[in-house]
């Protein structure tokens, strides 16, 4: 399925660890009643959607191809309604998306800003700041009068 036959648009909130990107993701899919998948978190440890263990890092390390098998009937599924937390965007197809939160905390990372444009079409991405409780609210009242607002592309 395509943005064409959604009839609820799919949002990837993206940004740098520590940005408020499950909390502003779960507020949206919570006033939205969108489905919210977190996927360093939930999604990955319930699945096993790991490649291997990092003992340097001390941590696992995302199978991505894994993930994207995982999340393909939910992504492409005519509902829509997905929010979809990740730090990366680069791996994740284009055609699943219709709305990218890019959530930027200072201009360090700035380059997560940059693989989103060249990951996706500019028209699609939001750049907001959530530096403050203030901006969070102002950024979920944003995304959710954007989804309210979209119509399927045709």
């Amino acid at each position: 399925m395509s943005a064409e036959t959604r009839r609820r648009p799919n949002i990837l909130i993206t940004g740098t660890p520590g940005t408020g990107k499950s909390t502003l993701g779960q507020e949206i899919a919570n006033r939205l009643q969108f489905d919210f998948i977190e996927v360093v978190g939930k999604e990955v440890r319930e699945h096993g959607l790991v490649e291997e263990f990092d003992e340097r890092l001390n941590c696992h390390v995302l199978d991505e191809e894994k993930l994207l098998d995982h999340l393909e009937d939910r992504m492409n599924s005519d509902a829509g309604g997905v929010i979809v937390d990740y730090h990366g965007v680069d791996f994740f197809p284009e055609r699943w998306f219709d709305f990218i939160r890019e959530n930027i905390e200072c201009e360090i990372f700035g380059s997560l800003l940059e693989e989103a444009k060249d990951s996706y079409k500019e028209e699609i991405i939001h750049e907001l700041q959530s530096e403050t409780v203030d901006q969070m609210h102002a950024n979920v009242d944003y995304v959710c009068r954007l989804a309210s607002q979209w119509r399927p592309a045709r």
